[in-house]
Order: C-alpha cells, then structure tokens, then sequence
C-alpha cells in the first residue's frame, strides 16, 4: 500500500501498471464497508483491467481499509469524498483518468462528474441505481446496525447483511456509522442531466439496494445502461457481464 495526504487526511491507495505499455488510468472507488482489495482486487478487476491495457489506482476511501479513520458524520460528505479522489489524482500527476465506482463509491464517483468532470474521461457507475437521486444513500439503520453489541441482536435482513459484511472486512465500525450517516448527499435531476461525461450505469436485475439502473440511465445526456442479469448487490459486483460491459464501455468512448 502507499498512502498520501489528502487535506489532512492520510489516504491509502495502489498503483498497478498495466500489463504492457503506457495505459490510461482507471480509478477505482469501493462501496461503503469493503475496501480496495475486497471490492477489486479479490474480485479480479484489477486483474481484468491491467490485461485489457490500463493503469489501474485504487483507493481505501476515508474511514474504510488501511486508510485514516474519521468519527464525525461531516467528514464523509460525498463531495469531501469525491475531493479525495481528485487529490490522489493531483498526487500522481493525473491530468485525466476513467473513474468507475460501486454502490457508495459510484455515489461519490457522480459528485465527482458533477463537482470536477475535467479530470475525469468517463464515469461507470456499479451498483448504484435511481437511488442517486431518490434517496440518500443506505437506509440510516444501517448506522444503527454498526453500532448494535452483536450481530446476533439484529432481525432486519439488510442490516444483518451490512454488518456480517463489515465485520468479514476487518472494518471499524464506528467510523462506519459516522459514514453511513455522513454520505446522504442525492443529486438531482437537472444536476444529473448536466453531466455530459460518458457514463456507464450497470446494476444487477435482482439488486434491491441501488434502485433501477435503466431509470437512472434515463436522465443522463451521454449514458450506456447495462444490466447484470441475475445478480444481487453483492454478487453483481464481479459478474462477468458487468466486466466485459465495462471494456466495452471503455473501449468505445473517446
């Protein structure tokens, strides 16, 4: 891992050169309670990209993996978030670079098409539906849930789920809660349609966390949907259709 400052912040990251040339960046942004390796690494993303030809970053972001945790819910603004991987842009020299997220990170990857589309050649949005824009990011509950004694006194399925997951990931959960209750930044409709960046939405037909990807893929101008067929929350994020989709994506926009 390196790690570099980010406003105060120490932020860590991996740099993973392609496997033959100079090839553009990626930066990749995880979802809420997982961390660089679990959502990309173990999922053989960074793998599948580097072979495709591309120089792949990923980041833990704030509050998540080995990366600086944070115990105050305004500290995980999604713009805060989203400046965070525009500084590790800044850190390496990137003037521009695709930047794909899932869930969370795809939340944070739209604020950074909204807030610095110049540093950016296109946004791929994984696992992150309608509810960019109607709704505020996972259920407050799920704070609720980092912060119960045991797993064991939780019934609600969503909320057993997130915390069984956090728990697998090593991850602190207080900086979780903090997180959860931090990120309920939506974006609206007319700031969506203003993001004329290439933009790639794929979610999985059985998610019932992100909300409708075709929906979503309405309101932007420059948009590719792409469905996952099959595929829930957690097992979208790897699928094969969603990896080949993605090279797709890429290999078409300018």
């Amino acid at each position: 891992m390196r790690f570099f400052n980010s406003n105060g912040v120490s932020i860590a990251y991996i740099d993973v050169p392609p496997h033959e040339g100079q090839g553009d960046p990626i930066l990749l942004i995880h979802g809420f309670a997982s961390n660089h390796a679990v959502n990309w690494v173990n999922t053989l993303w960074v793998k599948t990209l580097t072979r495709a030809g591309y120089r792949v970053i990923a980041l833990d972001n704030r509050g998540h993996g080995e990366s600086e945790k944070l115990y105050e819910p305004e500290a995980y603004n999604s713009f805060t978030m989203a400046e965070d991987a525009r500084r590790l842009l800044d850190h390496l020299g990137i003037e521009r670079a695709d930047v794909m997220g899932y869930s969370m990170g795809a939340r944070i990857t739209a604020h950074m098409a909204l807030a610095s589309p110049q540093r950016m050649r296109s946004a791929i949005l994984g696992g992150l539906g309608i509810h960019l824009v109607d709704g505020v990011g996972l259920p407050l509950g799920i704070a609720d849930a980092m912060e119960t004694r045991s797993l064991d006194d939780l019934t609600d399925p969503m909320q057993r789920m997130f915390r069984a997951f956090a728990e697998q990931t090593g991850s602190d959960l207080k900086a979780l809660a903090a997180c959860i209750r931090g990120t309920r930044q939506a974006l609206t409709r007319e700031e969506v349609a203003s993001i004329t960046l290439p933009t790639l939405v794929a979610v999985g037909t059985n998610d019932d966390v992100a909300g409708s990807g075709p929906e979503l893929a309405k309101l932007f101008p420059n948009v590719t949907a792409l469905d996952i067929p099959g595929r829930d929350h957690n097992l979208a994020v790897g699928d094969k259709v969603h990896k080949q989709g993605v090279l797709d994506f890429l290999a078409s926009r300018p």
